[in-house]
């Protein structure tokens, strides 16, 4: 496959052009979610989103190796053009340097300067480093909560807990999205949450932190939902704890959410990481 380059910004980043690219991006998603991925999305799919407004773009290093790739559809949601972002990955080596941020920066210019001003995509709310930077480095929110969006899908790292999803909302074209992704935008810490109500909080002891019971009468204008920072670890250690940690959250986001609440930021605090939720 050809050595990784030095740093992510060697990279660049374009839409697959010819069919070699396109089934290098199908392969690439069975590296990343397994052998047999069921959500895999074929070249033709890939192709033909690229020809009729949907964007399927890749990393590619100087000797052309793809490194990490991003795919959505556009279409009508309430008479409103929306870009749908169903895929982005990034090659294991790369990870936790930027380039996935990359990738969300790349799409939303593509998209802005197509007239689409919103996009949406799904991230496992148990998944904190995922979810960190979609609120604090993109700016997303979030009102939205799916149950097992996905069914099973064979990947190892959904085994045991299902596929809830958050569905996430990226305003493209807001003072907050702009903020978040020029830099200059700021985001709560740790500090700005201490005093505020638990609708579901950790139990920190030996081991894995486990989940509280939730809250679910509370009333104040903002509260904090707990999970734990490395939900992976827990997966493959104790699969009955992550099961709780399913449990638990999706019983405080279905009832918040219900409630007119929405998920705007995402803190981590030691071996947690805290939802802040709003009315």
């Amino acid at each position: 496959m050809g050595s990784s380059p030095s740093y992510p910004g060697d990279l660049v980043i374009r839409p697959f052009a010819t069919l070699d690219e396109y089934e290098a991006c199908a392969a690439f998603q069975e590296e990343i979610w397994g052998v047999g991925f069921t959500e895999r999305v074929s070249a033709a799919i890939l192709h033909v989103a690229n020809r009729i407004g949907g964007l399927a773009a890749g990393a590619f290093g100087e000797d052309g190796v793809l490194h990490g790739f991003v795919f959505g559809l556009t279409g009508l949601e309430g008479g409103e053009l929306v870009h749908w972002s169903d895929m982005l990955a990034v090659r294991s080596g790369l990870r936790d340097r930027g380039l996935g941020t990359r990738l969300k920066h790349y799409q939303r210019e593509v998209l802005l300067a197509r007239g689409v001003r919103r996009m949406r995509w799904t991230f496992d709310p148990l998944q904190s480093r995922n979810a960190f930077v979609n609120f604090a480095k993109l700016g997303i929110t979030t009102g939205e909560y799916v149950r097992n969006m996905y069914g099973e899908t064979g990947s190892p790292l959904h085994r045991g807990v299902g596929t809830d999803r958050l569905v996430a909302l990226w305003e493209m074209d807001s003072d907050r999205v702009k903020g978040r992704v020029s830099g200059e935008g700021a985001h709560p810490g740790p500090s700005d949450l201490s005093d505020l109500p638990a609708a579901l909080s950790a139990r920190i002891g030996a081991g894995h932190p486990g989940p509280g019971k939730p809250v679910l009468d509370l009333d104040e204008p903002a509260l904090t939902l707990a999970i734990p920072a490395d939900i992976h670890e827990i997966i493959f250690d104790d699969t009955d704890l992550a099961v709780r940690w399913r449990e638990a959250t999706r019983d405080a986001f279905l009832h918040y959410f219900s409630r007119g609440y929405r998920a705007t930021e995402l803190v981590p605090w030691g071996g947690v990481s805290l939802y802040l939720l709003e009315r």
